[in-house]
């Protein structure tokens, strides 16, 4: 599915579920909860369950992992790979920059139509371009 999903703010997460087609399981609610519950954000799978933790949701981490997975998979979250092993779950699942603040681990969106390309490389034949991650490390300067 390619379908964009933006979580709106006053939804609630059984409808926002059923949207993208998935059974609104306990553990599947609990988590669009939280994710529904602070807007636009970035989170690894560790920090939602460890915001899941304390919610008492009663999920545990390869549940957090398995649910995840399931969302991004229909367009509900995007997922944003910074290097093998640091993964970020990002609630707006549309194409746009982001900004990784190398010192401290955290990620934010960049200013939107800040980054244009002229061209891109002609996929391979049999493929086609699903979509163009950005990333721009930050780190503070030296003095």
């Amino acid at each position: 599915m390619n379908d964009v999903f933006p979580p709106v703010a006053t939804e609630c997460s059984a409808a926002w579920l059923a949207r993208a087609g998935l059974r609104p399981t306990r553990q599947r609610r609990a988590l669009a909860d939280l994710l529904l519950a602070g807007g636009n954000r970035h989170l690894t799978a560790e920090a939602l369950h460890g915001e899941a933790l304390e919610a008492d949701a009663g999920v545990s981490l390869a549940t957090v992992y398995n649910t995840l997975k399931a969302f991004t998979s229909v367009g509900l979250l995007r997922e944003i790979v910074i290097e093998p092993g640091r993964v970020y779950y990002d609630t707006r699942s549309d194409d746009h920059p982001h900004f990784y603040y190398e010192d401290d681990g955290t990620i934010a969106d960049a200013p939107a139509g800040s980054v244009a390309f002229a061209t891109l490389p002609d996929a391979p034949d049999g493929m086609e371009i699903a979509t163009v991650d950005v990333v721009v490390r930050l780190r503070k300067q030296k003095s």
